[in-house]
């Protein structure tokens, strides 16, 4: 028999969801079509995959034998493409994160990363999608829990962050300051905060109050915004060039210094000649630039970062793998 392979990319993703709706969002697909898909893959077999019935979606016995070969199909079949393809198409990389300038980064590996094609991702959950459906090859950003289970990521960088307020704040002629002397300010963020998880974590850690803008404009008019207002802050990463608005400071953050984490993402099982190639590029960079150092006793992270590349080994990372 032969298999179609987007019915079985339907079955597999599902599997990892446990859930048909969230399964057909990741793929783009209704979640009639993504029930279709999987129906006609149980015709094909003679057998049903799922379990249905009472609002729980599981796997039988012969769905949960199914699944890791169909997650090897799945990958042979991306190989395959890949091969017949060839080396020289561009690797797709969406960015996101574009408040704290992404396309700084990537521009420091670009020279030797290879022919990249970027684009532009709206957040981590559509650059997901977006992955998962094979519209990208891989994405650039950062990286939080949870993360699909069909994808894989690379610690690329830690970038310490500076506190950015007005002239008019109170703190703003200090030359450093600690996280918890913010606590009487106001983070001023670019959108909801269960969209910004780093901003969110940083105001919980050190019992900031937080709001939000009601209309994001880039990054000029959100800091105009931060700095009307003398109780308002912002975060950015330090080496993000600040718009020409008046009274805008720039002050480092210090005891501990948060570090905003960059991560590559990719796809399991991607076959794309061009993925060595930039994570490669950027493992160089990290060691000459030292865009991996992190100190515990120093330095902040809203939780503990990967483990760095194997080429690149740090004492002084802790012993875990998974941003």
């Amino acid at each position: 028999m032969d298999l179609d392979m987007a019915q079985v990319r339907a079955f597999v993703r599902a599997a990892e969801e446990l859930h048909f709706g969230r399964a057909a969002g990741t793929l783009g697909l209704s979640q009639q079509a993504l029930s279709k898909r999987i129906a006609r893959l149980e015709s094909l077999l003679g057998t049903a995959l799922f379990r249905r019935g009472g609002g729980a979606v599981g796997l039988t016995e012969a769905g949960r034998r199914f699944l890791a070969p169909a997650r090897q199909a799945l990958a042979a079949a991306e190989s395959a493409i890949a091969a017949a393809v060839g080396p020289d198409r561009p690797l797709r990389l969406d960015v996101w994160g574009h408040l704290y300038a992404p396309m700084r980064t990537l521009a420091q590996v670009a020279e030797h990363a290879g022919e990249l094609t970027p684009g532009h991702g709206r957040d981590l959950p559509s650059v997901t999608a977006a992955l998962l459906r094979g519209d990208i090859d891989a994405a650039f950003g950062r990286v939080h829990p949870p993360l699909h289970a069909g994808l894989a990521h690379r610690l690329v960088r830690l970038e310490p962050v500076d506190a950015v307020l007005g002239a008019d704040h109170p703190l703003a002629s200090e030359p450093a300051l600690r996280p918890d002397q913010l606590a009487g300010s106001v983070l001023w963020a670019p959108g909801a905060l269960d969209r910004l998880d780093f901003l969110h974590r940083f105001a919980h850690r050190f019992g900031i109050p937080t709001t939000a803008t009601t209309l994001n404009l880039g990054l000029a008019h959100f800091l105009a915004e931060v700095a009307e207002d003398p109780r308002r802050f912002s975060l950015l990463p330090a080496d993000v060039p600040l718009p020409d608005v008046p009274g805008l400071r720039s002050v480092p953050l210090v005891d501990p210094t948060p570090l905003y984490a960059w991560s590559l993402l990719w796809r399991t099982g991607s076959g794309h000649p061009g993925l060595h190639t930039l994570t490669t590029a950027f493992a160089a960079q990290a060691g000459r630039s030292r865009w991996l150092e992190y100190d515990p006793a120093r330095d902040w992270l809203p939780e503990p970062p990967a483990t760095p590349p194997a080429d690149k080994p740090r004492r002084d990372l802790p012993p875990v793998t998974r941003l």
